[in-house]
């Protein structure tokens, strides 16, 4: 048996893949993918949330542990199929929210949603009800897109400080095709929005960013060693060196989010599958989006190599 385990030997440990000649069909892909997330959003839009359109937000509590199954179908029975349930506290408390009804005052109908729900089930109390207005909903949009234009920029920043400035726009561009695909994803599925879902888009942007961060650094490395070599010959040498590591990290992370995706339930599955998509683009975006930008505009390479530090002797 242990000749076959760890499993993790089966990576390979040298590979010679040609990542620079496959860019222009990784392009044609990605410029597809693109359109189609475009398409998706102009025709379908997103399905915001309570969050963002308002809503009622209300907290239940219930003689044993809540049963959310049965909450959720009798708020589908009362008409409001997107609620979003899920324990709040202990055991015994949940936190309903609910899109307010078109037409009708707020206030009212969560009311006549909160008195229904109560016959229905017995022993169940409403103990707090609130309604979340427009007002309030544009106000956390326009906190989530500062969120993100404000994580964008400090990353552009700090790449072109720490690299150089076509590294920084190769990241900010990779980005930007990870959180376009991401919000495609969304469109397509229909995922209810939610500010849940601006916290698994910054979450994947710390990811994409790390994973083109590791790729840039061994770039740079690489670089200073050979310097009279083709800068595609120096992209594929680099990306095959860290290619292993890419498959452990990215398998290990996907694996830790398979469980919460099958077992997680309605509550946790939009955060998890918008994590786990977001790991799978940004890993894509580190090599065929960042890279090529790179490739285009070219690199300096009048830095100096570094000069081994000379051993001193030892001390008698």
């Amino acid at each position: 048996m242990r000749r076959f385990w760890p499993l993790i030997r089966l990576v390979p440990r040298q590979t010679h893949f040609n990542f620079v000649s496959l860019a222009p069909y990784a392009a044609a892909l990605s410029a597809l993918a693109l359109a189609g997330a475009v398409v998706s959003f102009v025709a379908q839009g997103m399905n915001f949330g309570v969050d963002f359109v308002g809503g009622t937000v209300m907290e239940v509590t219930t003689p044993g542990p809540a049963p959310l199954g049965k909450i959720r179908s009798v708020m589908g029975s009362l008409g409001a199929h997107d609620a979003q349930v899920q324990i709040f506290g202990d055991p015994h408390t949940a936190r309903v929210q609910f899109r307010s009804v078109q037409g009708q005052d707020a206030n009212a109908a969560a009311k006549l949603v909160a008195t229904q729900l109560a016959v229905r089930m017995p022993g169940l109390k409403v103990s707090s009800l609130s309604t979340v207005g427009a007002k309030v909903s544009g106000e956390l949009v326009r906190s989530g897109v500062f969120a993100l234009g404000t994580a964008l920029g400090l990353m552009l920043l700090y790449i072109w400080f720490r690299f150089q400035l076509q590294f920084g726009l190769g990241a900010i561009l990779a980005l930007f095709h990870d959180i376009a695909l991401t919000v495609g994803l969304l469109c397509v599925t229909q995922i209810e929005v939610s500010m849940t879902s601006i916290a698994a888009i910054l979450t994947v942007i710390g990811y994409s960013m790390n994973e083109k961060v590791i790729s840039f650094d061994r770039l740079r490395e690489n670089l200073r060693k050979y310097k009279r070599t083709p800068l595609r010959d120096v992209i594929n040498l680099s990306e095959n060196e860290r290619l292993s590591r890419t498959i452990i990290t990215g398998t290990t992370a996907l694996l830790a989010l398979s469980g919460a995706l099958v077992m997680g339930g309605p509550a946790l599955f939009p955060l998890v599958l918008t994590m786990a998509f977001g790991i799978v683009v940004g890993t894509y975006s580190s090599i065929y989006v960042a890279l090529p930008v790179i490739l285009l505009w070219g690199v300096r390479r009048d830095d100096e190599v570094a000069k081994p530090i000379a051993p001193q002797p030892a001390r008698p």
